[in-house]
């Protein structure tokens, strides 16, 4: 029997990279379809950057104060990502906006991770936002990456409860905790062509119609 060829993957982030760590845990395991080729970071700070080390997965940083405004710096998260013959793009809490011509160049094969249910709560503090508006359930989505900020095709959700006394802290860890297994899962989705974009939407193939490879429905914690 002919060993499918893992897909090739590279991850952008900015900070310490959980959902990178992750990723990397998912793909140490030989029968996953996709292996982590490289890590890139804005930052030289970025405490993820030891961590893809520590499992041997090459790293690079592209700092924007080392290029003339957005387009030079995605310019060079580009070639980057060519040189490390990435076929899939993941984004990990990078924190910065991309250019409409990077995301074109990657278009369908770039996913992002959104710790809240989209399409709401776009953009920042979204736990924050979430307690403020007073919702009963949270979670998280990965979905691919379009111009527009937090917009792209939904792959997969994952739903917590918010409880009685929640606060930012402790509704952040609860969705983190589904963050970890949801973005393994989408990866896998993608890697193995069971989910594709087409004309903005996420078309699926092959996906149970229980729909526990697109969404996770968590428990939560309970509290007496």
């Amino acid at each position: 029997m002919t060993r499918r060829t893992r897909k090739k993957v590279a991850i952008l982030i900015s900070g310490r990279g959980s959902n990178m760590a992750a990723l990397i845990a998912a793909a140490i395991d030989p029968s996953f379809p996709a292996e982590i080729v490289g890590v890139i970071s804005n930052r030289a700070d970025a405490r993820g950057l030891e961590v893809a080390a520590t499992h041997s997965i090459p790293t690079t940083v592209v700092s924007s104060r080392d290029y003339d405004g957005r387009e030079a710096h995605d310019a060079a998260i580009h070639k980057a990502l060519t040189e490390f013959k990435a076929e899939i793009v993941c984004l990990a809490g990078y924190m910065r906006l991309l250019t409409p011509d990077f995301v074109q160049k990657w278009k369908g094969r770039m996913i992002n991770i959104h710790p809240a249910l989209l399409p709401s709560f776009r953009g920042l503090d979204t736990h924050a936002r979430a307690l403020a508006t007073g919702v009963r359930v949270h979670g998280c989505t990965v979905h691919f990456v379009t111009p527009e900020m937090d917009e792209g095709p939904i792959i997969a959700q994952a739903a917590v409860p918010v409880l009685t006394g929640d606060t930012e802290e402790t509704l952040g860890e609860r969705v983190l905790k589904v963050e970890h297994r949801l973005y393994p899962l989408a990866l896998r989705l993608l890697a193995e062509g069971r989910v594709r974009m087409s004309d903005g939407v996420a078309v699926f193939s092959g996906v149970e119609d229980e729909h526990r490879d697109i969404a996770i429905i968590s428990p939560g914690e309970r509290r007496d």
